[in-house]
């Protein structure tokens, strides 16, 4: 169990920054060796090598996330974030994230429209 609502941020800022810093191996240190990710994308509780085939190429549009509000509870938390692109959009998630011994086992992110405005989901 994560032990306190600042662990719990702490790994979910992690997360984040290694997205920024463009670093896979940093991303994949913050997760359980059985997490899965949701999002109405659609993705179904995908497998992080799903994760990474389908979300990845994202990250170069990725200029910087600002937290707006992390709550936890238990081994739950929610992130309400801006995600910052290089051409200066701003979209808004809430992810929930679940947590096993101090990492990240599963996200559901929640967002409205589609695509979310990133050039590599334009059609």
């Amino acid at each position: 169990m994560v032990t306190s609502d600042s662990e719990k941020e702490q790994i979910i800022k992690q997360y984040f920054s290694a997205w920024e810093k463009k670093n896979w191996n940093a991303v994949v240190s913050t997760l359980a060796d059985d997490f899965t990710f949701t999002s109405p994308a659609p993705d179904d509780h995908i497998s992080i090598e799903k994760f990474r085939e389908k979300c990845w190429p994202q990250s170069s549009h990725i200029k910087k996330f600002d937290f707006i509000r992390i709550i936890g509870r238990g081994d739950e938390a929610f992130a309400i974030i801006h995600v910052i692109t290089n051409e200066g959009n701003v979209i808004r998630n809430t992810e929930f994230f679940t947590f096993t011994n101090g990492k990240i086992k599963s996200i559901e992110v929640f967002f409205g429209g589609t695509g979310q405005g990133f050039p590599t989901n334009q059609k």
